[in-house]
């Protein structure tokens, strides 16, 4: 067992703690202290776990959780699932006030556990050390651990959902906190695949979590596909709330309809940061726009004037150049401008997730391809009866 807590700590006695323990907690808790002196002394070790996990979870035991941590656990803690004794050690954790005593109780524990036995608890305790120092305004700190947990994650396959949801519940916060909207866009999703929003989060953190998820699609300037997010349920919590016109924006923007962008621009001053990067949501429209209007044509009608794009976004032809290369280096099209006639081919266009009505227009041409080719199957059909 590595290196004890840097706190003073003297051999422990159970039999006296669980004793003492009983005198001092209230009655519904010593039914769990029984417990845990028949199981410890059977080195019922699994059992004796999920009767901890049961008192941790008991709303009368936070004042004593700490003292349970440090005065009982301690003692067998070796003989434990590392990563079931790291989560106990994070429930704890929270009922510890003072913030150098909670930052050396996480590092303590760090040190006990052995990170190439048990990569996964040392993943967990390093994620939960670098919330706590971003809660403590250690943003270095917290970039640090965040670098290391991923260290470790990425060489890990079949790892628990819940080690994976605590490093990307941090990272997301940590970009969050740092306003790079891209980065906590990718970490935000990538954590609510890891746990089930409906019963991990309460409604107003459903809302927070898909309001700011809305904002860094929005803002996020390599972010012009927003299909996941169309997906994803959690959009629904802006439901009948006052944040339920970001929904609207995001779909507006899946369609590249400038329209409706106008419509809705006169709210943006409820979310001031909309209001002043409104150049640049006017710009990612208009790109958005231009993605709509190849995906509409056919694949052999994507030679567009730059007249044809103007009127498509709504922008003055001297700007259409700019646009298209800015798609293009984007990479949400390819193709090739030619300057001199003023036209763009445009030969790929990036996939995203379409609204009904797009599936509607997708279906149409379908319908008109399957036609043609039904009509070249009947033009070359007595060919090949003859041939044959």
């Amino acid at each position: 067992m590595a290196a004890p807590m840097a706190v003073d700590n003297p051999k422990i006695d159970v039999d006296e703690f669980l004793t003492l323990a009983v005198s001092e907690t209230p009655q519904e808790l010593h039914p769990f202290f029984e417990s845990f002196r028949t199981l410890h002394s059977r080195k019922l070790w699994h059992q004796l776990t999920n009767k901890l996990f049961e008192f941790f979870d008991h709303p009368l035991s936070r004042p004593y959780r700490v003292d349970v941590f440090n005065k009982f656990v301690r003692d067998f803690e070796s003989k434990l699932n590392q990563l079931r004794l790291v989560e106990m050690g994070v429930t704890v954790s929270k009922e510890i006030d003072n913030p150098a005593t909670h930052l050396q109780f996480l590092k303590d524990l760090l040190d006990r556990v052995n990170t190439e036995k048990s990569p996964e608890a040392h993943v967990l305790l390093l994620a939960t050390l670098a919330h706590a120092k971003l809660l403590y305004g250690d943003h270095e700190g917290t970039k640090n651990d965040i670098d290391a947990a991923w260290k470790v994650l990425d060489e890990l396959s079949g790892v628990e959902p819940s080690v994976n949801a605590a490093y990307y519940g941090v990272a997301a916060d940590y970009y969050k906190s740092k306003a790079e909207y891209a980065p906590y866009y990718k970490n935000s999703l990538l954590y609510l695949a890891c746990i089930d929003p409906a019963k991990d989060l309460t409604q107003e953190e459903r809302v927070l979590r898909a309001h700011d998820l809305g904002i860094a699609a929005f803002l996020g300037d390599t972010i012009y596909n927003f299909g996941e997010l169309l997906m994803h349920p959690i959009l629904d919590a802006l439901d009948n709330t006052q944040h339920e016109w970001i929904k609207k924006l995001l779909f507006t923007f899946n369609e590249g309809n400038i329209g409706k962008f106008e419509a809705l621009a006169p709210l943006f001053p409820k979310e001031p940061i909309l209001q002043e990067n409104y150049p640049f949501l006017r710009q990612k429209i208009c790109l958005m726009a231009l993605i709509e209007s190849v995906f509409k044509r056919g694949a052999y009608d994507r030679t567009m004037s730059f007249q044809t794009i103007a009127e498509e976004t709504r922008l003055p032809l001297d700007e259409v150049e700019h646009l298209v290369m800015k798609a293009l280096s984007l990479k949400l099209i390819k193709g090739s401008l030619d300057q001199v006639d003023q036209k763009a081919q445009i030969t790929w266009v990036q996939p995203r997730v379409l609204s009904r009505e797009q599936i509607g227009q997708l279906a149409q041409r379908l319908a008109v391809w399957n036609s043609k080719l039904h009509k070249v199957e009947e033009r070359i059909a007595p060919e090949v009866l003859v041939n044959s």
